[in-house]
């Protein structure tokens, strides 16, 4: 390995001892630029690498709130706001158990490239907190995202650094921390947050467009090697926006969406899974998985014992990871390649642990990766941030055309970069190298800061 490089990932390690997800994301990327960085010896004269891995600022504060019994409960908030190279701050905020200042830079670091992926002039950020939504009534939300925003608010704006959901965090969560920053700001600034619903400035095709993106992105892979989705049998963990509309968009396709999962476990449906069900499930009842059982009984619902989702080792042609980073192990991949699997997408944030996708690639599975293969939803969020700017609102149509055109584009550049990089057909690295050299380039012209 490059001497620099390696230095660089060593450095990385011993400044972030307690971050493993940080430390698997920067690895993940740095390895593949191994011959960029040997065409361009400058990048190690300006430290392209010590300033790319580092967030311009790390933002950590206290929530405050009274849950319904009266209690006052504490919570943790971040945000970490990695890279304004090529426009303001951009990324979601996730509500979590989970969340920790490690995966807060993890799934920042990765926005970066995701964004830069896109063509569109935003930077990377992400935030949350470690506050469950689960459970909790509409109330205690409300008041958590009240609490929240009344710090946040302070270090963000539609040209600053614009939020948006993720895990936890959906249209409900949205409309009460925008209501909570115009209160503050005495002024309607509707780019400050994407994900709004459609009546007070949201996009439509936003709730779609990440699941939507998934499957541009993997029609487009699976067309560079002469298959398609028609007739696949498919898997996809997971069973909020991401999943659910990525199943939309593949049954509509062709294929075939035979299990879908939660936290507790998966539904196996070999004749096709009942999306309406799912729906009316997960996003009006809010409830588990398991329940799809209580209207066809005759699907099988699977319960997870271990560290691996027992989704992964049903047979299928294709396998769409929407849930949480790291969810598919090596054993996990190890089980698809025995079965039989053509392609593996990510639509969550780095689902694929590293040895899970080197076995993938070594063993000649198409593998779309998350910061390619996830980032309509960004992208949507973009295009809903241009119409806040321009009080003109696209239709459905509009907008999904718009996205099937980025998911295209974003394809294609990890394709040509792969070719022209000696790693034909690696995706992965396809969409490390072409996000890394535009992020490099705007470093370069911009000077040391």
């Amino acid at each position: 390995m490059n001497e620099y490089l390696t230095r660089v990932i060593n450095d990385v390690e011993k400044k972030n001892p307690n971050e493993p997800e940080f430390i698997q994301a920067v690895k993940e990327v740095l390895c593949s630029v191994e011959k960029i960085l040997d065409k361009h010896p400058e990048y190690k004269e300006k430290a392209i690498l010590e300033r790319m891995v580092e967030p311009e600022r790390i933002i950590t504060f206290r929530v405050p709130w009274v849950n319904d019994k009266g209690e006052v409960i504490v919570n943790r908030g971040f945000r970490v706001q990695f890279s304004s190279l090529i426009g303001p701050y951009k990324g979601g905020l996730r509500f979590h158990p989970s969340v920790n200042q490690s995966i807060m830079k993890f799934l920042g670091f990765e926005q970066i490239f995701k964004n830069a992926l896109t063509g569109l002039p935003i930077g990377g950020a992400k935030g949350g907190s470690d506050f469950d939504p689960k459970g909790k009534s509409d109330n205690e939300i409300m008041r958590f995202c009240q609490s929240f925003m009344t710090e946040l608010y302070r270090h963000i704006g539609q040209d600053v650094d614009v939020p948006a959901g993720d895990i936890g965090v959906g249209g409900r969560e949205i409309g009460y921390l925008f209501g909570q920053y115009k209160r503050i700001r005495n002024a309607y600034e509707g780019g400050v947050l994407t994900g709004k619903a459609i009546s007070y400035g949201g996009s439509l095709a936003r709730t779609e467009a990440t699941g939507y993106g998934l499957i541009f992105y993997t029609r487009e892979m699976l067309k560079a090697h002469d298959k398609s989705l028609i007739n696949k049998t498919v898997t996809i963990s997971g069973s909020g926006n991401v999943a659910i509309y990525a199943c939309e968009k593949a049954v509509g396709y062709g294929a075939k969406v035979v299990a879908m999962s939660d936290s507790n476990g998966c539904i196996y449906d070999e004749n096709g899974i009942d999306l309406p069900l799912i729906k009316q499930i997960k996003e009006v009842e809010r409830g588990r998985i398991k329940e799809y059982l209580n209207k066809h009984p005759e699907a099988k619902y699977i319960e997870k014992t271990g560290e691996d989702s027992p989704i992964w080792e049903i047979k299928t042609d294709i396998a769409l990871p929407c849930a949480t980073q790291n969810e598919l192990t090596l054993n996990s991949a190890k089980k698809l390649v025995e079965n039989g699997v053509i392609a593996v997408a990510e639509g969550a944030n780095m689902p694929c642990t590293q040895e899970a996708t080197d076995y993938l690639l070594e063993h000649g599975v198409l593998v779309g990766p998350a910061k390619a293969a996830n980032a309509g939803g960004v992208a949507t969020s973009a295009i809903e941030m241009t119409q806040n700017s321009i009080r003109y609102y696209y239709s459905f149509e509009e907008v999904e055309k718009k996205l099937d055109n980025i998911m295209t584009n974003i394809f294609k550049t990890c394709k040509e970069n792969a070719e022209e990089y000696g790693c034909a057909g690696n995706y992965v690295a396809g969409a490390n190298i072409a996000a890394f050299k535009k992020l490099a380039e705007a470093m370069c012209a911009q000077g040391i800061v």
